[in-house]
Order: C-alpha cells, then sequence, then structure tokens
C-alpha cells in the first residue's frame, strides 16, 4: 500500500462524505485514480462500510450501553472464532473484540433497560458452551467515540493540570 492509499484512507476515515473532486485536489491526484483507487480499497476489504458517528445518548435518552467481558475456553483447531461468530450474530452486540488481559472477548452492547441487558447476559451469553466467566460493566457516560468528542469544552475553558 503506497503512501497515496493511505493518505485516502484517513481522510475517508476523517469524513467519509468528502467529495471525489475534494479528495482528488487533497491528495494531488485526477478524479478518476481516487475513484478507482477507493473502489480498489473497496473490493479489497480494507474499506468495509461507510458510516456516521452518532452520539445516540442523545437520541435515545434511555438506552443502555455495556462492555460485557468473558472468559472462555478457546476450541481446538478454531480457538475463539467460532464463539465469536456466534455471539456477533444478535443485534445488540455492537462490537465484538478478542484481547489481552484477564477476559478473552469483550462485547459492547445496547439494550433499552439495565434489566434487558442483564437477561441477555444470563439468558443468551452465560449458558453458551465455553463461555467460563462473565463480568458486565453498564457505560454512564461517553466523552469520546471513534475519534469524535462526545462532550465539548466552552471557548477559553482550561483543563487542570496536575503531575
Amino acid at each position: 500500500m503506497d503512501d497515496i492509499d493511505r493518505s485516502l484512507l484517513s481522510l475517508l476515515e476523517e469524513d467519509c462524505t468528502i467529495p471525489l473532486h475534494n479528495l482528488a485536489v487533497m491528495l494531488g491526484c485526477n478524479e478518476e485514480e481516487v475513484a478507482g483507487r477507493k473502489k480498489q480499497l473497496e473490493e479489497d476489504g480494507i474499506i468495509r462500510r461507510y458510516s456516521a458517528v452518532i452520539n445516540w445518548e442523545q437520541v435515545d435518552k434511555g438506552a443502555v450501553y455495556a462492555i460485557i467481558e468473558l472468559k472462555v475456553a478457546p476450541e481446538r483447531d478454531h480457538g475463539y472464532d467460532r464463539i465469536a461468530s456466534r455471539i456477533s450474530r444478535f443485534a445488540n452486540v455492537r462490537s465484538l473484540r478478542l484481547r489481552t488481559g484477564t477476559h478473552d472477548l469483550q462485547l459492547l452492547v445496547t439494550g433499552k433497560s439495565m434489566q434487558e441487558i442483564a437477561r441477555f447476559v444470563s439468558e443468551h451469553i452465560a449458558p453458551m458452551e465455553r463461555i467460563r466467566e462473565t463480568a458486565t460493566h453498564i457505560i454512564m457516560k461517553t466523552y469520546k467515540e471513534n475519534g469524535v468528542l462526545y462532550v465539548e469544552r466552552e471557548d477559553g475553558q482550561r483543563l487542570p493540570f496536575s503531575f
């Protein structure tokens, strides 16, 4: 991957609505070249899809978000892939990651209430074969998501500084 592709990806990640003409000017290319590169990145699966960053806390004030951590017994020859595939099919699972640390899988889930989240864990996740332990953390407030600040400072307001 060359520098133009990397720059194109950075620009699209920042704002995927930038018109093709503007992308071409920013990258020092013609529109046809940028369109071709963009199409190739999509076909190669590097660009997975385009989306907006939405502050759902403002849209649906009653929604609850939680991080669920799972300890999982990996499966011979498949590791964590089969259980992750199964969990990822639930509509309320917003993200799912294999990670290092005390737990193996981390889910970001949404629900209408804490009780709905609790039911989801107790009825769907915890009973799954290979799930050894769950830990659920309710998200109280989001300050930044996908590089976008959700809480704006007033102009001139200084951040506290300490050692």
